[in-house]
C-alpha cells in the first residue's frame, strides 16, 4: 500500500505537473470569462516556469541534498558495496533487447569500480521493478547484474534482492538478505540526491552503511549560480528534488527514518 501511495503522491506533486495544470486552469477559467482569478493563475504559472526553468532557483534545494553526504575516503577494504536499484530501465531493456540505462547510470560504473578496487568485498544489488504487477524477469537487480558482468565483475560474486519497490524496501530486504556483523563496513552506493533518505532509510532497520554517494547533478552550495541549458534541465533538477524532499517527509511522519533529514 505505501508504494501505491508513494507513487500517487508523486505524480501529484511533481513541480513541473503541478505548474502545468496551473496554467491550464487559468485558460479554463478564462475560457469561462473568470478572467480575474484566470489571469493570476496563467501569470503564476508563467512566473513559476520561468523561475526554475531559466533561473539558478533549481540548483538550491538539489544542491543541499547533495553536498549533505560528502564523499567518504575508502582507505580500508570493505566488507562489501551495496548499490541500490534505478539506472536501468526495466521497460526499454526488453523491448530493445538490450540493458538499457538512465541518468543514474554512475550507481553501476562506481559499484564495477570499487568490485575491482576491493577484490575480496562482496557486490549486493538491491532493487525489485517498481511495477504494481509481477515484475517477471525484469528487476532492476536482474538487469543490474547483465552489465556488471559485461563489465567484468563474475557472476558468482553478486548477490541480490528482487522484491524491493522502494528505498524503505531496500533496507529491509538488504537487513534480511545481507545479516551485517558489529564491525562489518558496507558501503552505500546510490545517487547523491538520494542518499539522506536511503541512510535514513538504513538506519532505521539497524543497519549502519557508510555512505557512498555518486550521480551528481549541481556543482555544490558553494557555486549555485549555474544557469540550466533548458527549461526541461531546470524542471528535471527541481522534479527530482522535490521528489528527495517530499520523501523525506513522509519518511519521517511514517517512522521510516529516524531524522527529517539525516546527517552525517
Amino acid at each position: 500500500m505505501f508504494f501505491v501511495i508513494s507513487k500517487l503522491v508523486g505524480f501529484a506533486t511533481t513541480p513541473s505537473t503541478a505548474i502545468f495544470l496551473l496554467g491550464l486552469l487559468g485558460i479554463l477559467l478564462l475560457m469561462f470569462r473568470r478572467r480575474r482569478l484566470g489571469f493570476a493563475l496563467c501569470l503564476t504559472s508563467t512566473l513559476l516556469t520561468l523561475a526554475f526553468g531559466l533561473t539558478p532557483l533549481a540548483n538550491v534545494p538539489m544542491a543541499l541534498l547533495e553536498d549533505r553526504f560528502p564523499q567518504p575516503v575508502v582507505s580500508e577494504p570493505p566488507t562489501g558495496v551495496i548499490m541500490l536499484g534505478g539506472p536501468v530501465d526495466v521497460d526499454l531493456s526488453p523491448a530493445r533487447n538490450t540493458v538499457t540505462m538512465n541518468d543514474a547510470a554512475e550507481r553501476v560504473t562506481d559499484t564495477a569500480a570499487l568490485a575491482v578496487r576491493f577484490p575480496q568485498a562482496r557486490v549486493f544489488l538491491s532493487g525489485g521493478s517498481g511495477h504494481f504487477g509481477d515484475p517477471g524477469a525484469n528487476t532492476e537487480s536482474a538487469l543490474t547484474k547483465k552489465l556488471l558482468v559485461q563489465l567484468g565483475i563474475p557472476a558468482e560474486r553478486i548477490e541480490m534482492e528482487e522484491k524491493s519497490r522502494t528505498t524503505a524496501e531496500n533496507a529491509r530486504y538488504s537487513l534480511e538478505a545481507l545479516k551485517p556483523k558489529p564491525g562489518e563496513r558496507w558501503l552505500l552506493v546510490t545517487s547523491a540526491s538520494h542518499m539522506p533518505r536511503s541512510v535514513g532509510a538504513f538506519r532505521a532497520v539497524g543497519f549502519d552503511v557508510i555512505p557512498y554517494p555518486v550521480d551528481y547533478r549541481t556543482y555544490g552550495l558553494s557555486r549555485l549560480a549555474e544557469f540550466p541549458d533548458s527549461v526541461a534541465d531546470g524542471f528535471e533538477l527541481v522534479d527530482t528534488a522535490a521528489h528527495e524532499w517530499i520523501g523525506l517527509v513522509g519518511y519521517w511522519l511514517t517512522g521510516k527514518t529516524n531524522a527529517l533529514f539525516p546527517a552525517p
